[in-house]
């Protein structure tokens, strides 16, 4: 299957918050193609498949935070006036049954495979520590 966003971007686009992968909305809606405001209606319009496992939305400090590590001209033209919605990888997952273009198909497939290249990633970087320490 060929992709239509690079790896690096899909990549960049990941965020460690409450000590879990996850995607901001307005990432996943540039990923997928749309605005913000239609993704989150699609996810409040099916929201029983969404549990707080799937999706939260920023505390205040967290988007503090979040808003310190990245650099804008002018944070209000900008679109950020509510706090977002972080996806974990089961959030992701579950949005492919409610964005149903052949893009978000696509996009989410690239996703899923990126969230697990990042685990096995984790999980070599974590094996290697180990058998540093026992050494």
């Amino acid at each position: 299957m060929k992709e239509i966003i690079p790896q690096e971007v899909v990549e960049s686009k990941i965020l460690f918050i409450r000590d879990k992968k996850v995607i901001l909305d307005r990432d996943l809606a540039m990923l997928y193609g749309v605005e913000t405001r239609t993704l989150n209606q699609a996810v409040k319009r099916n929201i029983k498949r969404f549990p707080p496992d799937f999706i939260f939305q920023l505390t205040a400090e967290e988007m503090k935070n979040w808003k310190s590590q990245i650099v804008m001209s002018n944070q209000e033209k900008m679109g950020i006036r509510r706090r977002p919605y972080a996806f974990t990888e089961n959030g992701v997952a579950m949005l492919s049954s409610v964005l149903n273009s052949e893009r978000a198909i696509t996009v989410n497939i690239q996703i899923m495979r990126t969230f697990t290249r990042i685990r096995e990633l984790l999980s070599t970087d974590n094996n290697l520590a180990r058998r540093l320490d026992e050494l």
